[in-house]
Parts: C-alpha cells; structure tokens; sequence
C-alpha cells in the first residue's frame, strides 16, 4: 500500500528558499570575507539576541582589551595555595528588526507574456535579499568609532588625500595593539552555515572605485601573483603587508563631504573635480578583523520565510485567482561587538 510521506515529492518552500538563496549569496561581501560572530532567531525566543564576549585578567567593559598580568602576584608560596580568580563576561543586546519585498504579477503575465517572469522575479528577489543585508551592515560598520583618515585629518571635512601605506601601517599598529585577531576563515559560498580557512590577515572591503588607488601602493600584489594562496572572495583585489583587499560595487561613499583638491585629481559627486572648487567624496573603507562584529544569520533554512503564489490561486482576497506573487521576509540586525578590532578609513579617491 503507498503512502505519502514527507520525501514522496520535493518540498515546494523548501526548494523555493534554496533556489531564491543561489542568488542571495553571490550578493555578499562584508558578510563573507570575515567570520562575524552568527547568531540564529530560535522560534518564540524574543526579540532580542545576546552576544557574549569574555574579558581577559584585568580588562573591563569600557577596556575590554587589556591584559593586566602581574608576575608578583603568580608567584607562588611553599605551602600555600594561591588565590583563585573568577572570569567576567560582558553580554551586547542587539533588537532584531523585521524585513522583506514582494514582487506582484497579474494571471496575464504568468498565462500570456512571452517571458517567465515569475522565475526572474525570484532571481531578483533574491539578489535584492542579499543586498538589502549587505547595506544594513555597511550602514552599521562604517559608524565605527575607530576611524583613521588619510593625510591624518582631524575630521572627515578635512579629507582629502589618497590611502597611503602610512594611514594603513597606523591602523595595522592599533589593531595590533589591541589584540585584534586575524581573519583565519570565511564564511563557506553556500546556503548552509560553514567556513572555510584562508591565510590570516585583516581584511579590507571598500568601494571599487578605490581600485586603482589599492593598486599604486608600494609594495602591492595583484591577487594574478598569490601563487598557491586562496583568494577569499572573487572580488578580491589583492594584499599589502597584512592586509588583504576586497573590492564592492555597492559601497557608496559621502558625497561632498570632504574638502577641496587640485582639479581634476578627485572625485567629487562621483565625477572629477574639474573646478577644484568642489569638495570631493570621501570613501569609508572597512577594516575587519575576526569576530569584530555580529550578526543573525540569514543561512539555513529556518532563517527566514519566502513564498510563492501562483496566479490563478484563489483566496478570499483574490476569489478569481488574478494576482500572483514571490516574496520573502528576515529578521535581521547587526551590532559591533568591539570597536578597537575594526577600523574605518576614510580617504579620497583619485580621479583617474
């Protein structure tokens, strides 16, 4: 006797998120290059998630990293037990925020149009998905606090060198100072959760305009050089000393928040400052290092909810099935869980 059971057919949803995944995926960048600390939404749970970090011997809240190590106090008295310590914890509360789109087509589309728009629908659903999250953590990491700027500015509206090999051998000092780890993995290109190793080095995520600057450090390597070294992400430009460099398209930076430049040598408003009178833009770059920030991940296939309604479908709102839709909803929220392992670098950007 038949039965039908759970694997007699595909799951339709099930299916459905992983095909809309395919194209949420390639749309990550920030969210790939460095393993931030993932957390998942369990079901009636709140909505608020907590990331806890431990402090080192000595270190608070507000100096959350620094050892204080004191050899007088470990050294040891014939007969005596020492003294035992406890460790502290220091928990970040992040509120997750709900998102989602829905794209809508009429039965005629999906019975008459010569195009399958539905399933170009689901594509762009899906990209729209990834780069909806891609810009949440952009707009969350470039307000870090640890900001250095090119020419050594005092404030953005003084901006108006180009990256130097100085401005990223100071961030590499502090970041080191602060016991920032490396990235030593990213997150696997896939819908599933997992990582794969790659050499430790601070990775850098900045706006492709910014290539050709990359490119004229001294001491640069275009990535067509590594050798047998793995690249961390296709949009990888290349690397100087400790830093790996990853390109975006999505990236944009502060319109005419800078000062002026010599003409023609700057961007301003996207375009050259022919006049020189213009104020140019200024392109946050985005240091990272290891776990430097969290947030909830979207992989997996109990992250988040999509849907797909045929045309034709009746309901009660829709009793002659004329409407059809593809949409999709997440929570998501991002937090910055230590300022002093990533560093923002604001810089100009030639003008070619």
């Amino acid at each position: 006797m038949s039965t039908q059971v759970l694997s007699t057919q595909a799951q339709r949803i099930g299916r459905l998120k992983a095909e809309i995944l395919e194209h949420v995926i390639p749309q990550e960048i920030i969210g790939k290059v460095c393993r931030s600390m993932k957390k998942a939404i369990p079901k009636n749970s709140s909505e608020t998630v907590v990331f806890r970090r431990w402090l080192p011997k000595g270190a608070t809240t507000n100096t959350p990293n620094t050892w204080t190590v004191d050899p007088t106090t470990h050294r040891l008295n014939e007969g005596e037990t020492p003294s035992s310590d406890t460790i502290q914890a220091q928990d970040i509360t992040v509120s997750l925020e709900e998102y989602g789109l829905i794209y809508r087509f009429s039965n005629r589309v999906e019975e008459l149009y010569e195009d399958e728009v539905p399933s170009e629908m689901k594509r762009q659903l899906g990209e729209r998905m990834g780069l909806l999250l891609e810009q949440i953590r952009y707009g969350k990491l470039k307000a870090a606090t640890n900001v250095y700027r090119a020419g050594n500015v005092a404030s953005r509206s003084l901006v108006t060198a180009l990256l130097s090999t100085n401005v990223l051998a100071n961030v590499a000092r502090g970041l080191f100072a602060n016991l920032a780890p490396k990235v030593t993995s990213i997150l696997s290109p896939s819908a599933m959760i997992g990582t794969t190793s790659v050499e430790a080095a601070y990775v850098v995520v900045c706006s492709g305009d910014l290539e050709q600057d990359i490119r004229n450090l001294t001491g640069f390597t275009h990535v067509s050089d590594y050798g047998s070294r793995k690249v961390i992400h296709d949009n990888e430009l290349g690397s100087w000393q400790q830093f790996r460099f990853v390109i975006s398209p999505h990236m944009a930076p502060y319109l005419n928040a800078g000062t002026t430049a010599t003409a023609s040598t700057r961007l301003a408003a996207g375009v050259a400052n022919t006049a020189g009178s213009e104020l140019v833009d200024v392109y946050p770059m985005l240091v990272l290092t290891e776990d430097a920030y969290g947030d909830v991940m979207l992989r997996g296939i109990d992250g988040w909810k999509a849907t797909f309604k045929p045309a034709g479908t009746d309901s009660s709102d829709d009793p002659l099935g004329q409407r059809g839709y593809v949409a999709a909803r997440t929570y998501f929220s991002v937090v910055r869980l230590n300022e002093l392992h990533m560093a923002v670098v604001e810089v100009a950007c030639s003008s070619l």
